[in-house]
């Protein structure tokens, strides 16, 4: 009988419940034990539609309690400290340490035993690499959680206010750091900025400025695409210049932000200048590390650095020699996200370590490093888990020479809908799939190393349909209603 423990409940987490709790069922004495520290379950990718007015925050988040306990899943709402993977002097078994954040338990640490362990806890919000940044410090907005989305269209709404009254403002979305991921995010958020403006009749009133630490458009972390559009060859630079060119949003790249004020911030671009932008509202996303979370072995010895990297996020089995940009290959992405030290031990979504960037790497004369890092969020996230699950599932009921399943991210597609409008007859999306999310030159020689075919942006109110299709499908997805493996990641 196994005992399977989750850290997080996010997309790759609350995947992995789902089908560990299908594979390894509760009636044949497998326990499995999720450990989050937020009670909700968000559906993130949503969080834009509320940051711009368009969903209400009731319709992305759900408790996760009443889910858990239909389904046969342990759940304690907690945040992770401390991986025995040796187990202890006093008991052998692999163990997680924990902080209860409820309110019966608050602030009351407890450790649990288990025979395998995901670590889908996500990033943590690096607001303080960059000075001033983010919504604690009171001098920008996000939209990587409800609460902050809830907070940006308050302001949001009071940009159009002032912009009734004549006012003439800037509304600056994008990143907050030389080092961000996320990119496509942020250019979401541009987009349906400039629709909310223009559909409130104030657009002439607000510039909207999109700034990021691509070194072009179009980049998103994955080192561009080169795509079909309309039967004709493109680049996601040209696609992304002429989405941005016909609605008037100005772009700002190769920025590396290093400081926000109160309508001001300070960036340093890829020339080593350092410049300075006003705005009346800023939507920055933050850098992400990893969630803090230490690992100790038997004889009471730090080993951290062993199963994390510098920045926080799990090893697992990838290639992690440093070799230069020049010389990276498809092969050096994980395929089973097994940490390479401790076999019980797995990674799904952001939580794992990258072995290298996608773009290349930039810095500016100074030395400041510009590169955007490479997205694991969305789609991959959720692969990522359902693969890591059947993995678990496959060493607990045939044994320790089980093979494990796969999910290369330089074999998998994505997609990135940027929807705009709240109904079906409302609205329009840019839309871009992206196979594989890595680009493989092994098995693409061709220009962008992708399907030449199903690499592709498309625009239009089908795209817009399809992001409200993939919001409510992966809703009764998370609540693990009947027929939800049927949906897929």
């Amino acid at each position: 009988m196994a005992q399977v423990v989750v850290l997080g409940a996010g997309i790759a987490g609350h995947t992995a419940a789902l089908y560990l709790s299908k594979f390894l069922k509760k009636k044949d004495g497998h326990r499995v034990i999720v450990i989050s520290p937020r009670p909700t379950y968000n559906w993130i990718p949503s969080n834009i539609w509320v940051g711009t007015g368009k969903m209400d925050r009731k319709k992305v988040v759900y408790d996760l309690a009443p889910i858990y306990r239909r389904i046969g899943v342990d759940f304690r709402q907690a945040y992770a400290t401390v991986l025995y993977p040796e187990g202890t002097a006093e008991n052998e078994r692999p163990q997680v340490e924990f902080v209860y954040t409820d309110e019966v338990n608050r602030d009351t640490a407890d450790r649990v035993e288990y025979d395998y362990l995901v670590n889908a806890t996500g990033p943590k919000l690096n607001f303080e690499a960059t000075e001033g940044l983010g919504p604690k410090a009171g001098n920008s907005f996000s939209i990587c959680t409800d609460l902050h989305a809830v907070e940006a269209w308050d302001e949001l709404k009071k940009i159009i206010d002032r912009a009734r009254a004549g006012e003439k403002l800037r509304v600056v979305a994008g990143m907050g750091n030389g080092a961000c991921t996320c990119q496509g995010a942020a250019f979401e958020y541009a987009y349906n900025v400039e629709h909310v403006l223009r559909e409130n009749g104030v657009r002439d009133n607000v510039e909207v400025v999109y700034l990021t630490n691509e070194a072009e458009l179009g980049d998103f972390g994955v080192g561009g695409m080169v795509f079909r559009q309309d039967g004709f060859e493109t680049t996601s630079r040209l696609w992304t210049e002429s989405l941005f060119r016909e609605r008037g949003v100005h772009a700002i790249t190769g920025a590396g932000v290093n400081k926000v004020e109160k309508g001001k911030l300070t960036y340093e671009n890829l020339l080593g200048e350092t410049l300075e932008l006003d705005f009346d509202m800023a939507m920055l996303l933050p850098p992400f590390s990893g969630q803090p979370l230490a690992a100790v072995n038997k004889a009471g010895e730090d080993i951290t650095s062993t199963v994390f990297n510098a920045a926080g996020f799990m090893k697992v089995d990838a290639d992690y020699s440093g070799k230069p940009y020049e010389e990276w290959d498809s092969d050096d992405w994980p395929r089973t996200y097994q940490n390479p030290t401790y076999g019980n031990l797995f990674a799904a979504g952001i939580a794992f370590a990258p072995p290298h960037q996608v773009s290349k790497p930039r810095t500016s004369p100074n030395g400041t490093a510009i590169t955007p890092a490479p997205p694991r969020t969305g789609m991959p996230s959720g692969v990522i888990a359902r693969q890591v699950s059947r993995s678990i599932a496959a060493l607990v009921k045939e044994g320790e020479d089980a093979p494990l399943y796969q999910a290369s991210m330089a074999e998998m597609g994505a997609t990135c809908i940027a929807s705009t409008g709240n109904s079906m007859l409302d609205g329009t999306a840019a839309g871009m799939v992206m196979d594989p999310v890595i680009p493989n030159a092994k098995k693409y020689p061709n220009k962008g190393h992708r399907h030449p075919t199903r690499t592709r942006g498309e625009i239009g109110l089908f795209g817009h349909w399809e992001k409200l299709a993939i919001h409510y499908a992966f809703i009764y997805k998370a609540h693990a209603l009947p027929g939800w493996m049927l949906i897929p990641e």
